[in-house]
C-alpha cells in the first residue's frame, strides 16, 4: 500500500490518533535497510522541483505541523535539502506581530503562498488558529470554532489558482518527546533550542490531541488533504513524507516547455562564434 493512502485522512472521518501507531516503521527495520530507496526519492525531488518551476503553471504548499520536537525542522532539512533553494522557500509561522493581529488570521498566511512554479514549505501554518489559540483561551470558542470553515475556503480557493496543498501532521507519542527534550540537554549543539516553555506545554497534551484531532477531521478535503504520519523514527518520517511529495507531484503531468526561439538560428550563431 502507497503511504499516500496509508496516511490520508479521510474526508469527513474522524481522527483518533491514539489508534495511530507513533513508532511504526513500515517494511523497513531501521533507516540502513531504507536508505537506498530514501536517496532515490530525494533525487527525484530533485528533478521534479526542476520541472515544476520549469512548467511553471502550478505551484507547491507543504503545511507541516506537530507537537515541539515532531520534527518540522528535520522534515525540512530532508525536503529541502533535495531541491534548490532558489525555488523553494520556508516561512515559519510565530505569535503575530502587531500589524498582523490588526488583519484576519488569514492575511499573513495568504502573503506566504508560493507563486506557480514555486515551493513553499510553512513550519506551522494557519493551524496555529485552531490549535495553541484554542488550548490557551486566546480567543472565545465562538470565534475560533467558526475557522475551520474559513480555513477549508482559503485552502479551496489555493487550489482553484493552482496551487497544491500537502498538509502532515507529524505524529509523535508523549515518551518520544521527552526522550527528545533529554536529548536536547545532552547535546550542547541543540541546548539553545530549550526553552521552559516546551515543558510546561506538555501539561496541555491531551488539549493539544483533541484540538488537532478536531483540525485532521474537519479541514481534510479531497483538494488539502492531511497525512498523520508516523514521527518516532525520524528516518521514517522522512521516507513516508518525501515517498508522498514524489507521488504527488509525478501525478501533475507537468511539462517542459517548447523553446520560444529559433534553435536552428541559435545553433547557426553558435557555429559562426566558434569558427571565428
Amino acid at each position: 500500500m502507497k503511504y499516500s493512502n496509508q496516511f490520508k485522512v479521510v474526508s469527513g472521518k474522524k481522527v483518533r490518533l491514539k489508534d495511530i501507531d507513533s513508532a511504526f516503521k513500515g517494511k523497513h527495520e531501521n533507516h540502513k535497510e531504507a536508505a537506498e530507496e530514501i536517496e532515490e526519492d530525494r533525487k527525484k525531488l530533485r528533478k521534479l522541483q526542476e520541472l515544476l518551476y520549469a512548467h511553471g503553471q502550478c505551484s507547491l504548499l507543504i503545511c507541516l505541523q506537530g507537537m515541539d520536537t515532531g520534527g518540522k525542522d528535520g522534515t525540512i532539512d530532508h525536503i529541502l535539502g533535495a531541491m534548490n533553494p532558489q525555488g523553494c522557500r520556508v516561512v515559519g509561522f510565530k505569535q503575530p506581530s502587531a500589524e498582523e493581529l490588526a488583519h484576519d488570521f488569514l492575511w499573513r498566511i495568504h502573503q506566504a503562498a508560493p507563486p506557480r512554479g514555486q515551493v513553499a514549505i510553512f513550519n506551522r501554518s494557519h493551524y496555529e488558529d485552531v490549535l495553541v489559540v484554542r488550548v490557551h483561551n486566546l480567543v472565545p470558542h465562538a470565534v475560533w470554532s467558526q475557522r475551520y470553515d474559513l480555513i477549508n475556503a482559503f485552502e479551496q480557493g489555493l487550489v482553484a489558482h493552482d496551487t497544491h496543498i500537502l498538509k502532515f501532521y507529524l505524529h509523535i507519542s508523549k515518551e518520544e518527546q521527552l526522550k527528545r527534550f533529554k536529548e536536547r540537554l545532552d547535546d550542547a549543539t541543540k541546548q539553545w533550542k530549550i526553552s521552559e516553555a516546551d515543558y510546561k506545554e506538555r501539561y496541555f497534551w491531551d488539549d493539544y490531541v483533541a484540538a488537532y484531532e478536531d483540525a485532521l477531521s474537519r479541514c481534510s478535503t479531497e483538494v488539502a488533504p492531511w497525512f498523520v504520519i508516523p514521527a518516532d523514527h525520524k528516518w521514517f518520517r522522512n521516507f513516508a513524507i518525501g515517498q508522498i511529495v514524489v507521488e504527488h507531484l509525478e501525478g501533475l503531468n507537468m511539462k517542459r516547455p517548447k523553446p520560444n526561439v529559433d534553435l536552428e538560428h541559435i545553433r547557426r550563431e553558435y557555429h559562426a562564434a566558434k569558427e571565428a
